[in-house]
């Protein structure tokens, strides 16, 4: 028994595209331009690195409902991220059609840039 090592620590994923590399800004405007282009109504949300993995994390602002513009909705996630720099930073796109979330991916990780 004295073979048996503890599993190695990694960090925690907190949704699918963190187990990829750190989104460039290249990909992070192509997924909201995806997410524009389906419809769907961007929201943004954050929380403490602690309760990341709750149901309940905080709303910034309303959902955008309607909005088209890529700038407007990295602008709102820059402004989040700079108001709660200790905070994980998600973007949401709302689904009308199926009343539920078409995507979420965390765009800016507590203590990151």
């Amino acid at each position: 028994m004295s073979d048996v090592m503890p599993y190695p620590s990694t960090p925690r994923h907190t949704e699918t595209f963190s187990y990829l590399p750190p989104m460039t800004p290249d990909r992070m405007r192509k997924q909201i331009e995806y997410l524009i282009s389906m419809n769907w109504n961007p929201a943004i949300e954050h929380t403490e690195p602690e309760k990341s993995f709750s149901n309940f994390w905080y709303l910034w602002k309303l959902p955008f409902f309607g909005e088209r513009s890529v700038e407007k909705i990295l602008a709102e996630l820059e402004a989040c991220h700079r108001a709660n720099p200790s905070h994980h930073v998600r973007l949401i796109g709302y689904d009308n059609y199926t009343q539920s979330q078409g995507t979420a991916f965390v765009v800016y990780r507590a203590g990151s840039r």
